[in-house]
């Protein structure tokens, strides 16, 4: 996996460009509907389906975020996205590991050198429900401790309360102190609802400089979903044609299996180009999608399945 590109907006979005921009937001919920079905048709030649596999494999953020977790927990999962197959050197190191801040530290003792990144959550991550100065200090810490990116919540309460010019400004603070860090901003798509929402909260993430916008928690029952991903896809393309900085995508919630994983593929290549096929700037935030994927990378090259025992546990 490359290491994260760099790159900075060349003229950041005013408030009063973003509110220009909300107030445009009207999406055709049949049309979204069609084109994903549609996409979800597309098939890929047997020849294809392993280089898409070592991309899903590249592209996954292995993940633990439980009041459980212990270092020892960390270690074992950083460990596996470092070297997901022991037994193939073919099979490429995941993307990232995202732990809570405390456990930071741990995670680097394993990355260091490598090019797995270390994500922290912060924000008051799930909920994002208090002050804007406990989020900074939450942020700061996990950049002390050496994260490599960050991954925020919005404010919900402030969005639904119509206090855009509030999740923009919190969001633009975030960004300013997480410096050279990427920022991976979670909307929270099925507590959002409709595909207006949607829209408008990727562009909103997307005005107020962050570098990823990313589907869910992970903490609800509805986190990802294809129609969600069509969308931000086009809130990203959108805003590259006005700016034109490249964002990210990152889905996660609910991703198990490596069928699906390849559909959300097609619609990243479809809808934004095979640019957009990596690391930089497509994750999968799915622990448990991991194992399936390398069994059937397995497959592929054995034509027999691996028992789930036979990989690392993460």
């Amino acid at each position: 996996m490359s290491n994260i590109k760099e790159q900075t907006l060349s003229a950041p979005f005013t408030w009063a460009s973003t509110l220009e921009i909300l107030e445009g937001v009207k999406v055709d919920e049949v049309g979204v509907k069609d084109r994903v079905s549609s996409l979800a048709t597309r098939s890929i030649k047997r020849e294809s389906k392993l280089q898409a596999l070592n991309y899903i494999v590249s592209m996954c953020d292995l993940t633990t975020l439980e009041g459980e977790d212990t270092e020892g927990k960390v270690l074992q999962m950083t460990a596996k996205a470092v070297r997901p197959d022991p037994s193939d050197d073919e099979v490429p190191s995941a993307a990232a590991v995202c732990v809570y801040p405390s456990l930071v530290s741990t995670a680097k003792e394993i990355t260091t050198g490598t090019n797995v990144k270390v994500a922290a959550v912060s924000s008051y991550f799930p909920s994002g429900q208090v002050p804007l100065e406990s989020k900074l200090l939450d942020t700061k810490f996990a950049i002390d401790e050496g994260a490599d990116e960050i991954d925020i919540v919005i404010n919900r309460k402030s969005f639904f309360e119509g206090d855009y010019r509030k999740v923009f400004d919190e969001i633009v603070s975030l960004k300013e102190a997480c410096g050279d860090k990427h920022l991976k901003t979670i909307l929270e798509v099925g507590e959002l609802k409709t595909y207006d929402n949607i829209k408008k909260a990727s562009l909103l993430a997307l005005a107020a400089g962050s570098d990823f916008i990313k589907t869910s928690t992970g903490k609800i029952p509805n986190g990802s979903s294809r129609e969600a991903c069509y969308l931000m896809a086009k809130a990203v393309y959108e805003f590259k044609l006005k700016t034109g900085f490249s964002a990210g995508i990152k889905v996660a919630g609910g991703i198990r299996n490596s069928k699906d994983a390849i559909r959300y593929l097609v619609i990243i290549k479809e809808e934004l180009g095979e640019e957009w096929l990596n690391a930089n700037y497509f994750r999968f935030g799915a622990s448990s999608l991991l194992d399936d994927v390398l069994k059937q990378i397995r497959k592929l090259k054995t034509n027999a399945y691996q028992s789930s025992y036979y990989f690392p546990r993460g």
